[in-house]
């Protein structure tokens, strides 16, 4: 049965969210939990939730590291702490995967001081899968672990979120885009246009050009690449958007007599359209390139987006997604082409 750690304390409705998770993942999934915080209150918790005989166990935590945490002291000094006690469960074998809701500067620096990186891999990259037109999403990566990238990162993210989108999202052959202010090739600044060259020499890599920010709902391309600075502002710019239409959309629904017997005739599409857009039923993102499965949540999942975090982790390690990775990113750098980080 594959093993998945939670950092029990990381949500803003933490241990809440964690706990129903949790139990939905233990009773659905046929993975086994470890749950990382304060045994007493995670015990007491789960039993008050009718936990009797679910796989689950608790590795005891005591700290936490908050989002007001300067966040390389934190990590190195709080050596108790939910995330860090989780991310050494899953250095020392002892769980498959780990997941937390919690700070995420934290979670990818506990990352890359207690395990490392894949071979080949310079800079892990952190994936979120965006509701698209076509149904499968598309992922865009970097969307935060690293503000200032190479292009020879970006060549490896496009490796990465390849793979992520044909084994997690059942793209076949996934088309690769890079981000950019045109779609030509002299378009953007040197960090796009040092990369569509690499991305256009690589082998292995389905790269279709330059896309948009326009190109990002519509499905036309399976993944899409850009440094952790832009990535992550179209992530919490598309969130906010897509926020305020659900709102305003409900506003001018209910803002009539007329309006508000339509809104209850399209009721089912209204419910099937905030489905496609819930970030819940995607759960996590995956940190792609550390030496072990990370899934980051968001701060603010409830019970759903953990459990869907937590399939989000058992289907990466049965697909073995990270050595696919390391194979891919082998067959793209030869002996002969040594990786520095810079222009090739």
């Amino acid at each position: 049965m594959l093993r998945v750690a939670v950092d029990a304390l990381g949500a803003d409705r933490s241990p809440a969210s964690e706990l129903e998770g949790c139990l939905q993942a233990a009773r659905e999934l046929n993975v086994h939990i470890t749950m990382v915080g304060p045994e007493g209150l995670l015990e007491n918790a789960l039993k008050d939730l009718g936990w009797t005989s679910e796989p689950i166990e608790i590795v005891n935590a005591t700290e936490v590291i908050s989002m007001s945490d300067d966040v390389a002291r934190a990590v190195r000094r709080k050596k108790d702490a939910t995330i860090r006690v989780a991310m050494q469960l899953l250095r020392d074998g002892r769980v498959d995967a780990m997941v937390s809701a919690g700070n995420t500067g934290a979670v990818m620096m506990s990352a890359a001081l207690l395990l490392g990186t894949l071979e080949g891999v310079e800079r892990p990259a952190l994936a979120m899968v965006l509701p698209t037109v076509t149904r499968n999403g598309t992922v865009l990566l970097d969307v935060g672990a690293n503000a200032d990238c190479k292009p020879a990162f970006l060549e490896q993210f496009a490796v990465m979120g390849g793979l992520y989108a044909e084994k997690i999202l059942g793209h076949i052959h996934p088309r690769v885009g890079l981000l950019s202010i045109g779609e030509e090739d002299t378009k953007g600044n040197e960090l796009t246009r040092e990369t569509h060259k690499l991305l256009k020499a690589a082998t292995g890599i389905n790269f279709t050009g330059n896309v948009e920010g326009k190109d990002l709902f519509t499905g036309d391309v399976d993944v899409v690449v850009c440094d952790g600075f832009t990535g992550n502002v179209v992530l919490k710019t598309s969130e906010g958007l897509i926020d305020a239409i659900q709102k305003m959309l409900k506003e001018e629904m209910m803002r009539r007599l007329d309006t508000q017997a339509g809104a209850f005739l399209v009721r089912p599409a209204f419910q099937a359209f905030k489905k496609r857009l819930d970030y819940d039923e995607y759960g996590g993102a995956p940190l792609l390139g550390a030496k072990g499965t990370v899934i980051i949540c968001h701060g603010r999942s409830n019970g759903k987006a953990i459990r869907n975090a937590i399939r989000v982790a058992k289907e990466f390690v049965e697909r073995d997604v990270n050595r696919l990775i390391e194979t891919e990113l082998a067959n793209i750098y030869q002996p002969t082409k040594r990786v520095t980080g810079g222009k090739q």
